[in-house]
């Protein structure tokens, strides 16, 4: 049997560069696609083909892809997992999450390279804080009406009502919530932080938070390219468990071995204040941020819950990695590689 051919959208990044060593683990060729000025940090396994891709031009992006097509053909799988999550300017987003995924896809019907199966990685995001309701919260389903709340969030779901008007395509898109692990730099300012002795929490009402670890993602995204049947449907992950506010950073202090760590909540107010002041003075100074009002809308949202029962039945998913096995493992990562 011919060995399966899957590109990577996005491989450089955090989620996209574990998918491509798992599918090189699995015994696919494997292709990253990426800018040509994106590091390859974790992409030196020498199996790795590269595929430059500027999916910010369409008119170039065919010709390349038109170049690999006369080389090798095409791919049996996309994975697209490329996107944007930090902008200076809200039309950035647009432009790298929502344009990029309609150039990728309108180049591969142009050209006549449809894959056997197309996964789009998205975002919980694209739901926002549409169950702010009295506590006990109930989780996010399939059924309900997406209502982003930040810049991110809404290109990532005009990406999905793109590709969900291809019905020549079969899409499948994947929902993940808070995804963290190894190699992933936003929960690591959380760790420096409690590795500094301070842990900063914000508002008063109950939290109910969820993740879902690397390695469950990438379960996830092979399971949606070989699963037969589970085209034209969208499934959120999580790791199935719900967890309070300050599960994640007491779970890091304790596999850190961090004494003593002052544990300081502030009003959303204070929040507010503060990621307005960052996000206007970091972009009139040209820099990314992490605190700008995105970040607020994201730590302020009290419900983070989502229903994965779809995902268990329909896609076979079968998360192994509950939030205290991920920390101690990516707090080993973090020990092992100078981060910490």
């Amino acid at each position: 049997m011919a060995q399966r051919k899957v590109l990577v959208t996005g491989a450089s990044g955090f989620i996209g560069s574990f998918i491509v060593a798992e599918g090189l683990q699995r015994g696919y060729q494997v292709w990253a696609g990426m800018r040509g000025s994106s590091s390859r940090q974790y992409l030196t396994d020498p199996r790795i083909q590269f595929a430059q891709l500027d999916m910010g031009n369409p008119e170039r992006l065919r010709q390349q892809l038109g170049a690999l097509k006369a080389e090798m053909g095409g791919w049996d799988y996309v994975v697209h997992a490329a996107g944007a999550t930090k902008a200076l300017h809200r039309e950035d987003f647009f432009r790298t999450n929502t344009d990029g995924t309609r150039h990728l896809i309108e180049a591969l019907q142009a050209l006549d390279m449809v894959p056997r199966r197309f996964v789009f990685v998205s975002s919980l995001s694209i739901f926002g804080a549409i169950r702010e309701q009295p506590y006990p919260y109930q989780p996010i389903r399939l059924t309900d009406t997406p209502v982003p709340n930040t810049a991110y969030g809404e290109s990532k779901l005009a990406a999905e009502q793109f590709v969900c008007r291809q019905e020549w395509l079969p899409w499948v898109i994947l929902r993940p919530t808070g995804v963290y692990g190894p190699r992933e730099r936003d929960y690591f300012l959380m760790a420096k932080s409690i590795r500094q002795h301070v842990d900063f929490a914000v508002g008063y009402r109950p939290q109910d938070i969820t993740f879902v670890y690397v390695a469950d993602v990438v379960q996830a995204v092979f399971l949606a390219l070989e699963r037969e049947g589970v085209e034209h449907q969208a499934f959120f992950l999580s790791d199935g468990q719900v967890y309070d506010s300050r599960r994640f950073s007491d779970l890091l202090q304790q596999h850190m071995g961090t004494r003593l760590v002052l544990h300081i909540k502030a009003p959303l107010w204070f929040l507010r204040a503060v990621c307005t002041v960052s996000g206007t003075v970091n972009r009139w100074m040209g820099k990314l941020t992490t605190l700008n009002m995105d970040k607020y809308h994201i730590l302020s949202q009290r419900n983070w819950q989502c229903d994965i029962e779809p995902t268990r039945q329909l896609l076979g998913y079968d998360p192994q990695w509950p939030l205290e096995r991920g920390v101690k493992e990516t707090v080993s990562w973090y020990k092992q590689n100078g981060w910490l």
